[in-house]
């Protein structure tokens, strides 16, 4: 049976309404146009949507939300794009208004920190909800980012006395020893990311008073050992390179009003050769405590270039070359 070949059109209220919703060189028409069989084309403010009734009306839907959201302050990426227009097909382009006027924190700058995916959302929900959450996932999904977005506003309303950030130093290609400098030196390569998102949300030099007063620490996972963290809001990047002890060793680090994140990847394990992963294993062992929470996130969750998505899409479908065990 064949669909009906259908016709439909959007105008803009003026050119300004159509520049703020297309983006730089109507980058929203390119997207629309290669993500559907259907043909869009645009002369002056009106925009036409050719082909089956299905994808014109996906397409049309498509534009007056991001049409709706521009109206609302809100501008949205390319990769926002491809990610409505994903909504779309799926039946859920409805949640992207609530989705993108949801603010999880502030930056120093006074930019929103928003989630951009339905994934990211429930992980931020069960961060609120739960003592303890686990975010796994590729990379570029926002999992250390929106944790440290929520540990600083915690921080600032007053709910923690301070945040820990820590990562595993396990060495990719490199080793610790042949690194120059002093030990803080040696390992600061190790905790960079976990600056940057600081650094980004917080802003530099708050971000040094609250190192120089205590209320930030950015630390080696082995100075975990034998502490108990109280009032805090901790959280373990790069969790994939833990081993099973040093994962039991930093869950059990959890005192009175703090919370944990723990974030990973487990595609991307830099842990010698037959060792075991302390967040595989954690998976495992703590699934069935209903107050520790577990997110998954997908490729769908990646808000990087969107060939990120596709990367990392190629990689989970790529069969092992021939001879591989």
């Amino acid at each position: 049976m064949t669909q009906d070949y259908i016709v439909r059109k959007w105008t803009f209220a003026n050119n300004d309404e159509a520049v703020s919703v297309l983006g730089p060189h109507d980058a929203l028409v390119k997207v629309l146009d290669g993500a559907f069989h259907a043909k869009v084309t645009m002369r002056g403010t009106e925009v036409s949507f050719a082909g089956t009734e299905e994808e014109v009306n996906q397409m049309y839907a498509t534009m007056r939300t991001i049409t709706q959201l521009s109206q609302l302050g809100v501008h949205l990426s390319e990769g926002d794009y491809r990610y409505a227009i994903e909504l779309a097909k799926n039946d859920e382009l409805e949640e992207l208004i609530a989705l993108y006027t949801t603010e999880v924190a502030t930056t120093f700058k006074g930019k929103a920190v928003r989630v951009k995916t339905l994934g990211q959302r429930h992980y931020v929900g069960a961060i609120q909800k739960n003592d303890i959450v686990f975010g796994i996932g590729p990379a570029g999904t926002g999992k250390t980012y929106l944790a440290v977005a929520m540990a600083v506003m915690a921080l600032k309303r007053g709910e923690v006395k301070r945040i820990v950030l820590t990562r595993p130093a396990v060495e990719a290609g490199e080793n610790l020893g042949f690194l120059p400098g002093d030990l803080q030196e040696k390992v600061d390569p190790y905790l960079r990311p976990l600056y940057d998102a600081l650094y980004n949300v917080y802003g530099t030099e708050q971000v040094q008073r609250a190192l120089e007063r205590g209320n930030i620490e950015i630390a080696p996972l082995a100075y975990m050992r034998g502490r108990t963290l109280d009032d805090s809001f901790v959280i373990l990047d790069e969790a994939q390179n833990t081993t099973p002890e040093q994962m039991k060793m930093f869950l059990t680090r959890l005192g009175f009003g703090s919370k944990m994140v723990i974030t990973g990847d487990v595609t991307q394990i830099d842990l010698p050769s037959g060792r075991l992963s302390g967040l595989i294993e954690a998976t495992r062992i703590l699934d069935n405590i209903p107050e520790i929470a577990f997110h998954f996130f997908t490729s769908h969750d990646v808000v990087r270039h969107h060939l990120v998505q596709r990367i990392i899409e190629a990689y989970e479908g790529a069969k092992p070359p021939t001879g591989a065990s």
